[in-house]
């Protein structure tokens, strides 16, 4: 008997197939209509570790370090990530200051932690507590992390601000701007299915 775990219907076209155990880089392809069913990623474990440590790293940087300083005769402001967040909320930009809150700063920095709780824990070959819920989180919010919408909207700040006053780029401009493509890097080498795989097979 075919066990309920092993069937995956094909997105394309609903057609069930009994899924085997792939080799390492192996892609699985519905015998119909020929879509991609599922993709084992190489070393999908630690290089998505790796991300997400990196990923934390880069986050602490560009919410701690100067974002922009702005250099006009001879004074000197320095903004940071959430200095810009505090400024809309004072100029009536609620909704504004919130969403910017959550798309560049909260979810980004859930959406690594949720990582790193789940994939260390799998990493020394133990399961992390309430995985199911954590993972289905992080796949849910992922999403939501909108940086690089935030990013452009910098860019285009820094144009027009150019013709007031001098604008110098801080660490953390570096930082956030490295962590859109190591999220990006994590998000594309998570293979999703090797964590399901490890929370059914586990004693």
């Amino acid at each position: 008997m075919m066990s309920r775990n092993s069937l995956m219907a094909c997105h394309e076209c609903d057609l069930l197939h009994q899924m085997q155990p792939l080799p390492e880089g192996g892609v699985a392809e519905c015998r119909r209509c020929g879509a991609v069913l599922r993709r084992h990623k190489r070393n999908s474990l630690d290089r998505t570790l790796a991300f997400a440590i990196a990923g934390l790293i880069l986050i602490i940087v560009a919410n701690t370090l100067p974002f922009l300083a702005l250099e006009n005769e001879g004074l000197v402001q320095k903004t940071t990530l959430i200095t810009g967040v505090k400024e809309l909320y004072k100029q009536n930009m609620q909704g504004l200051a919130v969403l910017v809150f959550l798309t560049s700063i909260l979810v980004p920095f859930l959406h690594i932690s949720g990582l790193l709780y789940v994939l260390i824990p799998l990493k020394l070959n133990r399961l992390p507590w309430k995985l199911p819920l954590v993972f289905r989180f992080i796949e849910t919010i992922q999403p939501w992390g909108m940086m690089e919408v935030f990013m452009l909207g910098i860019l285009v700040s820094m144009v027009k601000l150019a013709k007031m006053a001098s604008i110098v780029p801080g660490i953390a401009l570096y930082s956030f701007a490295v962590l859109i493509f190591v999220l990006a890097a994590a998000t594309a080498s998570l293979d999703a299915h090797m964590v399901w795989e490890r929370l059914e097979h586990h004693p």
